[in-house]
């Protein structure tokens, strides 16, 4: 009686190599907002931005971005937004907090300095990596955005999934 062999798509002793194409430079961003209200179910809002190189030079995230988004939450929610934020440079620029102060609806709070464990779209991400951006090898940036689009909107529709990531830090919404 023989040992069953390993069966590989490479040579013994040779290491699998994949080529990719695609440039250095591009990059995929994406602004994501976790939604909770006693009584509803949770909700995911989030956009993506590619830098394709062309824009207003940025690579990521303006704080005009982060307006239009929570602007675009606001309408979707149709109600007062408490918006908890870590510390992002760009999430205390002085333009957005001006914004923000003119806006009756919203009220922001910061975690602390540095807290990944209380941000619940930190556990978002987390999902995201370990499911469907895990063993992918990209071949073009559109073909990344098309996964994590397909990510998040996987966790969007399960609410479940939202709230374990509001419960994975230990906080609590009670209504005031």
């Amino acid at each position: 009686m023989t040992p069953p062999q390993a069966k590989t798509w490479s040579q013994r002793g040779r290491t699998p190599v994949v080529r990719v194409r695609g440039r250095s430079r591009r990059r995929v961003s994406i602004a994501a907002l976790t939604c909770y209200k006693p009584g509803h179910r949770s909700r995911l809002i989030y956009r993506p931005r590619r830098d394709d190189g062309r824009r207003d030079g940025r690579k990521s995230f303006s704080w005009r971005d982060y307006r239009d988004l929570l602007t675009a939450a606001h309408q979707q929610l149709d109600g007062p937004i408490v918006l908890v934020w870590d510390n992002l440079n760009v999430h205390k620029a002085a333009d957005l907090r001006e914004w923000a102060e003119a806006r009756d609806w919203l009220s922001i709070y910061y975690l602390p300095p540095y807290a990944p464990d209380l941000n619940p779209v930190e556990g978002i991400w987390s999902l995201l990596r370990r499911g469907w951006l895990s063993n992918v090898a990209f071949s073009t940036p559109e073909h990344l955005v098309q996964r994590v689009r397909r990510g998040l909107r996987h966790i969007q529709y399960r609410s479940h999934l939202i709230d374990g990531c509001l419960a994975e830090t230990g906080l609590a919404i009670r209504p005031a």
